[in-house]
């Protein structure tokens, strides 16, 4: 297994790397600036009535906006196309679409897909965001939503989505994997495989993977056949806890539908937040390569610990299992965040929690900085227990996100906090 994905075979001239430095900027066009100007503008003048006119009909009747003069920074502007620019290089894609969250860019690709009487199929678990948006608004206005029980399988996977289709149109297949904060994987290509078989001259459903967890230099959603890649910038991409941002990529006959909306729902990339998240981007592998392999080095000190009963770290998924099987064809990295299962319940947890000292107590993750939480009272308070328990989030789960520090500390702190179990 590598880290780091390998040298595209498509147009793109460089490595992934060298394109998270530079990709989509021309010092040229900033008086010579080695690095993005934030360009702080609501709006932008057009030097002829004749201009205004053309820029506004590329921008709304035409398949490719960005070919469009700058009109309004809702729509566009130049820190949001050089955002979009590079990351849809880093993953892969023909387009990108960058939001003002990860949970914005979900909305908004969702909104732009169903309708009222729609149905949705999707894995489990769900970040709660996500699951309280199926649960909440889409419910409310008649769309039905049906998990799959087991996503690596492809008879659970199409017998699922058949139920799906007697109930209304199934619009999309929304795809978390790895899953929130269990780590468990769904297979993609399965996935988009029985999305084919289903599909007809007049409909296919949509197939949407929230890749969150690995991004970009651990797994490439769209290269196993999904429609739209959705990712919560905030997370590694930001990778510095200290923004928030999301994105949808995929091709431009995808992207732009969620696009328009986005102009409509006024939920772009502000610009200091892409100068930000540009400079992000640039330490990303870096960043991506290392706490990967602090990860494998604190996993593999939680599982040989007495008091440790789990770890749901990707690296050890069993050899010739279905899961093992698929992590090896579909994810370039382990990743870096995994949940763990300690002896007790929630005042065993809470009691290590409280003894950590180099470790963070937050509900975020890919962050520079190594972060816990127990799940059920964080991120996934608001689901309902028995949903907790069918997916394992019980009393006793911890979700970690390893950061770049020292990975002897990291587990020297987690070792004296075990003590407290």
């Amino acid at each position: 297994m590598t880290e780091r994905p390998e040298r595209p075979a498509g147009p793109q001239p460089h490595h992934p790397e060298t394109m998270a430095v530079g990709h989509g900027y021309d010092a040229a066009a900033a008086f010579g600036a080695i690095k993005p100007p934030i360009v702080l503008t609501s709006t932008f003048t057009y030097p002829t009535a004749g201009a205004a006119k053309e820029a506004h009909r590329t921008f709304f009747e035409t398949a490719s906006p960005d070919e469009a003069e700058y009109i309004y920074a809702r729509l566009d502007h130049p820190n949001l196309r050089m955002v979009q620019e590079r990351f849809a290089a880093l993953d892969g894609a023909e387009a990108c679409a960058a939001f003002s969250s990860g949970m914005a860019a979900i909305s908004a690709t969702l909104l732009a897909t169903v309708r009222p009487g729609d149905t949705v199929v999707h894995t489990a678990p769900l970040y709660g965001g996500t699951l309280g948006l199926l649960t909440g608004l889409l419910a409310g206005l008649g769309v039905r939503s049906f998990a799959i029980p087991d996503a690596l399988s492809p008879a659970s996977i199409a017998e699922t989505m058949g139920v799906a289709v007697t109930k209304g149109r199934l619009s999309v297949v929304l795809v978390e994997s790895p899953a929130n904060p269990t780590a468990g994987l769904a297979d993609i290509r399965a996935v988009v495989g029985a999305a084919n078989a289903l599909g007809r001259s007049d409909h296919r459903p949509l197939v949407l993977v929230d890749n969150t967890f690995l991004g970009p230099f651990g797994q490439r959603p769209l290269e196993e056949g999904a429609d739209l890649s959705v990712t919560s910038l905030t997370k590694y991409a930001g990778g510095h806890s200290d923004l928030l941002g999301g994105a949808v990529t995929g091709s431009a006959a995808a992207v732009v539908p969620v696009r328009r909306l986005r102009t409509s729902l006024g939920t772009h990339l502000d610009p200091f937040s892409c100068w930000m998240m540009l400079r992000s981007l640039e330490t990303l592998p870096l960043r991506a390569e290392r706490t990967a392999r602090n990860a494998a080095t604190v996993a593999a000190f939680l599982r040989d610990h007495p008091k440790v009963r789990d770890v749901t770290y990707l690296g050890f998924l069993p050899e010739g299992s279905a899961a093992r099987a698929v992590f090896e064809r579909q994810c370039r990295s382990a990743g870096s965040t995994f949940s763990f299962r300690i002896a007790g319940g929630e005042r065993e947890a809470f009691a290590m929690l409280d003894r950590l000292r180099v470790i963070r107590m937050a509900v975020s993750l890919g962050g520079t900085e190594t972060l816990i939480c127990h799940s059920a009272t964080t991120t996934h308070y608001s689901v309902a227990p028995e949903v907790r328990a069918a997916v394992g989030v019980d009393d006793s789960a911890l979700r970690i996100s390893i950061g770049i520090e020292h990975p002897d500390d990291l587990v020297a702190d987690l070792d004296q906090a075990l003590a407290a179990v």
